[in-house]
This record gives C-alpha cells, structure tokens and sequence, in this order.
C-alpha cells in the first residue's frame, strides 16, 4: 500500500482513512475490533475520530469511539501501526462550539485518557468558534506541542478565507499552524472545497483529507428513490441527492464500475483518492464486506476516460 505525505505534518498515511464514527454506535466493539485489525492487516494505517463520536446516540455522553479505539491499540500493542486522528471543540455538553485555551486542556486530556495513548498524532479543530480568536487556539495548541501532548494540528469545516486568516495569524505571531483542512467532500459535494480553498491548501502544502467522501452513502449506488432511504441510520440525510445531478452521477459510477467490474463506492473513493489536492478520503465500514470494498477502493486505478466521465458528471 502506498503511503502519501500528510502535508507539512512529517506523518504518511495510507490513502484511505478509516471513519471512526462508527464505533460504539452502528459497530459494537466486537465488531469494531474486527474492523480494525482487518484495516491494519490490510497496509491501512490512519484513523479518524472525535471526542463527540457519538453524542448524537441517546444514552452517549461522547468519547464512545475514541475509547473503543484506545482500547483495542493497546490489546493490540498496535500504537505503532496507526496514526490517530481526533478532533475538538464540537459540543460534549458545554452547549456551544468551543476553542477556548481552557476548553482544549481539559479536552486533550481526556482525550488522550480514553484513546490511552501518550500524544495525539493529529488533532483537529473541529468547527470554527467564532468567540475565540485564530491567537487564542493556536496558542493552546504551541502549549500541547511543548507538553508532548500532540504531533502535529489541522482543521475541519473551513473556508478559503478562515483557513487564510488563521495561516496569517500563526505567521505574524510565529504560532503553529494548520497543516491539514478536513473538508466535506465528494463526486456531489464539491462547490465548498474546488476553487478558492483547494488551491489554497496546494500553495500552502497543506494535507487534505476529506470526510463524507461517499455523500452519507448515496454514493454507494444503494440509494435510488426516496423506497431506499430507510435502508440505513442515515438513509434520511440522502433525499436532497436525489435530483437530476444526482442521478447522472450515479449513472456515470454505474458505467465506471462496469467496466472495472467494482462496485460504485468503490469507483467514488478511488476518484477522490486521484484527485490532485487530496491526500486522503475518510470512509467507514460496519462490516468486514464494506471494508473489503474499501481496501479494493485504495488500489483501484481509474484511466483518463473513467475520470473525464465522472467530472463532467458531477461538474
């Protein structure tokens, strides 16, 4: 399996993240177990998570996935093999988005507590905390590099101009800054990171890895009338793809994975592994079938034709 550089960061990831969302929640821990030591088996090696994975479930505080996969590195002695991936400041109760200097100590820590690791190889602001200013956080951050706390820090949900004022702020007050955006992402979704901030991230060499990289499932091909959308939790967050657009997109997989003999998931994360300006997409799995789909996804090449029909379909 490949490894591609993360940016600025010093790590290298496999080209395929693996979502942690799912653990605790849609995959047991048995389940999520299994998961995992198939991914690593496979030559994978970056882990995606967030300490709100996954408040959303009644009777869950949050840290359920950041503990399931601390608690298999160390059964596994795996803390070696994966770079792990968590992120801050979604709201775990305190009823706000939050990039305080204060909240991120308690967080980090907790963090780290329920992962069981010594530091965290790459930690993400999770949404922009318009009460906090860019000097305040990466300050926070500059006092976790300097406790050994964490390796290298990016951010989630940016925009163009966000992402720049926060790289001004870090050079203008020789703070750490930015070196990977987590955007959403995907043949559909791709108005908020073309453009102005893609080609922000490629001046600035800065390691993208994208999350919805399959369009909440809709991408999978499973999704063809609004009869489908109870085929899963998310089956209710689909309806909006299914428009004209939506299904030329879909037709053009179709074509593609025919002629490569692979499934449309498959052929939607292989295109966004091409894509110039991407290190990575995240996808997740809840079973051993949908993970073997995406260990297939990460060394599927797709020719100058397969890509040309995907973009025009999905311009």
């Amino acid at each position: 399996m490949e490894n591609r550089r993360l940016g600025r960061t010093g790590l290298s990831i496999a080209p395929l993240v693996f979502g942690g969302n799912v653990f605790g929640w849609t995959a047991d821990r048995k389940t999520s177990f299994d998961l995992l030591d198939r991914f690593v088996d496979a030559g994978l090696n970056a882990i995606d998570t967030a300490d709100v994975y996954s408040r959303w479930v009644p009777g869950h505080a949050g840290g359920e996935s950041e503990t399931i996969i601390g608690e298999w590195v160390r059964s596994r002695s795996a803390r070696d093999k994966v770079t792990i991936i968590t992120k801050v400041g979604g709201d775990m109760g305190q009823g706000k988005k939050d990039l305080s200097a204060a909240y991120i100590a308690k967080a980090v820590d907790a963090s780290l507590k329920r992962l069981q690791i010594e530091a965290i190889d790459l930690y993400l602001s999770h949404w922009p905390d318009p009460d906090t200013p860019y000097e305040e956080t990466l300050g926070a951050y500059e006092h976790l590099f300097k406790a050994g706390k964490i390796k290298s820090i990016g951010a989630s949900n940016l925009d163009a101009e966000q992402l720049r004022a926060a790289l001004d702020v870090s050079k203008t007050n020789g703070l750490p800054r930015y070196d990977v955006l987590q955007p959403e992402y995907n043949l559909y979704d791709r108005k908020s990171y073309d453009g102005p901030l893609r080609d922000l991230c490629m001046a600035e060499d800065i390691g993208v890895i994208t999350y919805f990289s399959l369009a909440r499932g809709f991408l999978s091909g499973k999704y063809r009338s609004e009869a489908d959308l109870g085929k899963s939790p998310r089956g209710g967050g689909i309806k909006d793809y299914l428009n004209p657009r939506g299904y030329g997109i879909l037709a053009a997989l179709d074509a593609v994975a025919a002629r490569h003999n692979v499934n449309q998931a498959e052929v939607a994360l292989a295109w966004i592994i091409r894509r110039q300006g991407v290190t990575a997409p995240i996808a997740s799995a809840t079973s051993l079938e949908q993970l073997e789909s995406l260990i297939k996804a990460a060394s599927l090449e797709l020719g100058k034709d397969d890509i040309a029909e995907l973009d025009k379909a999905s311009a």
